[in-house]
């Protein structure tokens, strides 16, 4: 966490005030505990000759990040598209949790295309995917899938939130990362999941532990791989 806005917030009491009042409310600052827990706390850092940040080094690095997580976005609302396009949903309450669902993980989309413009980035393209072989395999099969793929976002984004250097993109980070987290329990208990089974809370519709836990760039990109064309 060297360097990061979320080393930054935890070791300045003023400026993590700030932060709150900035992104308002109490979620968040719950979601900030369990992002600095998941993270650690690195007391090795060595500050010698660190001097200044490169605010465009740190803006690339920010951008890196984003793309990522715009990745991810970019197949969560196409899933929910085709998923409602197939019309293999007949129940209307779970109809319209599919529909508020994908609208939330378009503006997520929208949202990170703005931000990665704004920082000087160039926005992914969105990926090619293939959920047709899991959507034909019928409703239960899908939503098992929509629970593991809001899992996993809630997974990458708190994996990530050591690594943001600026306050303000950190924020955006932690309020969806606790809005994939809300996704990721209703659909887990929609499909009938349990508690975990302890190795890293994707399957349980109650928590395995105390912490979130936050997965790698890797570990999510290697579990998204069945999903892309």
């Amino acid at each position: 966490m060297t360097d990061s806005a979320l080393r930054e917030l935890a070791d300045d009491p003023s400026s993590r005030k700030r932060f709150f009042k900035m992104v308002g409310g109490v979620g968040v600052v719950g979601a900030f505990s369990v992002a600095l827990a998941a993270c650690g706390d690195d007391d090795d850092d060595d500050d010698s000759g660190a001097g200044a940040s490169d605010s465009a080094s740190d803006n690339a690095s920010d951008v890196e990040i984003l793309n990522y997580a715009l990745t991810l976005e970019f197949l969560e609302a196409e899933f929910y598209e085709k998923v409602i396009a197939a019309g293999i949903v007949t129940d209307r309450a779970v109809v319209a949790i599919a529909q508020k669902f994908g609208e939330s993980e378009q503006e997520h989309v929208d949202a990170l295309r703005a931000t990665i413009t704004q920082l000087g980035g160039t926005p992914v393209e969105a990926p090619e995917t293939k959920f047709e072989e899991t959507i034909d395999k019928g409703l239960m099969a899908t939503l098992e899938t929509a629970a593991t793929v809001e899992n996993l976002g809630a997974a990458a984004y708190l994996g990530q939130a050591g690594n943001i250097k600026s306050k303000e993109v950190l924020a955006s980070a932690l309020a969806i990362h606790t809005v994939e987290a809300r996704h990721a329990a209703a659909l887990n208990i929609l499909v009938g999941r349990g508690f975990g089974d302890g190795s890293g809370g994707l399957e349980g519709a109650l928590p395995d532990g105390a912490f979130a836990k936050p997965m790698t760039e890797e570990q999510v990109r290697e579990a998204i791989k069945p999903f892309l064309a």
